[in-house]
C-alpha cells in the first residue's frame, strides 16, 4: 500500500524568508504573505486526500497564539508545514527563541525570524507551543531560560508539540517520566532513558504532549495540533 507523504508549508508568513534571492526572497522584503497550499507538495498515494486537509479551514483557530521554539539548524519542512497549517486554520504563530534575529535551516536556504526571546514571553502568552525538530533542539537545550521555559509550559497542561528531535529539549525539561512519546528513532534510547516509554507510530498524544516521528508524519502532527487547540 502506498503512503501519502507530504512536505512543504501551506502559507508563507512573513517571518519565514530564502536566503539566495528568487520570489521568496522579494516575498520576504515586502513581507507578503501567500498561500502555497500545494506549491511543493510531494505526493504517494495521495490521491484520496481533501485539500482542506492540507490548506486548512480558516477561522477555526481564530483567536489562539501558537509558539514556535527555534534556533540555527531547524528543520525547514517541520517547521513550515505545522506553521503553514495553523495559519491557514487562522491562529496566530509567534516565532520564539534565545535572541531575536534570522536563523538557517539546516537542509536548505530557507531562514525563518525569531521575533521574541524566551525572556520576553510568558506561557501565558500562548496556547500552545511547537519544537520542530532538525539541529536547532540539541542547540536549544543548553539554554537554560529555554529549558525553563518549556518545563513552565509543560506544567500549564497547554497542548506543547514536538517532532523529529524537538523531544530532545523535553528531555532535557525532565518533563516526560511516565509519559509515552514518539520522535525520531535516533533519539529513541534519550527518551526511555528519561523515563518515558517509546512508540514507533505516526502521532502520540500523552495528556498535553503531542510528538510525532519524521516529515511524512507532519499532516497528522499539524492536525493533532489543531486538535488539541479546539478540544
Amino acid at each position: 500500500m502506498s503512503r501519502c507523504v507530504t512536505y512543504s508549508p501551506v502559507y508563507y508568513p512573513k517571518n519565514i524568508g530564502h536566503k539566495h534571492g528568487g520570489y521568496m526572497s522579494i516575498l520576504h522584503r515586502f513581507r507578503i504573505p501567500v498561500i502555497f497550499a500545494l506549491a511543493l507538495l510531494i505526493t504517494a498515494g495521495c490521491e484520496g486526500r481533501k485539500a482542506e486537509d492540507i490548506i486548512g479551514e480558516p477561522g477555526l483557530l481564530h483567536g489562539k497564539n501558537v509558539a514556535f521554539l527555534i534556533t540555527e539548524g531547524f528543520h525547514d519542512g517541520e517547521t513550515m508545514f505545522p506553521m503553514g497549517y495553523l495559519i491557514n486554520h487562522g491562529a496566530n504563530v509567534t516565532v520564539i527563541g534565545v535572541e531575536r534575529g534570522e536563523y538557517k535551516a539546516y537542509n536548505s536556504d530557507v531562514t525563518a525570524r525569531v521575533e521574541r526571546t524566551v525572556n520576553e514571553v510568558t506561557p501565558a502568552d500562548f496556547d500552545a507551543l511547537v519544537i520542530p525538530g532538525g539541529h536547532s533542539p540539541a542547540n536549544l537545550r543548553e539554554h537554560d531560560d529555554v529549558i525553563a521555559f518549556v518545563r513552565d509550559f509543560v506544567g500549564t497542561d497547554k497542548p506543547t508539540a514536538a517532532i523529529c528531535h524537538g523531544p530532545q529539549v523535553l528531555v532535557t525539561a525532565g518533563v516526560i517520566s511516565g509519559r509515552t512519546l514518539t520522535g525520531v528513532s535516533g533519539i529513541k534510547d534519550e527518551i526511555t532513558g528519561a523515563g518515558a516509554r517509546f512508540e514507533d507510530v505516526e502521532v502520540m498524544v500523552d495528556g498535553n504532549i503531542i510528538t510525532s516521528r519524521t516529515p511524512p508524519d507532519l499532516p497528522a502532527f499539524s492536525r493533532q495540533i489543531a486538535h488539541s487547540l479546539t478540544d
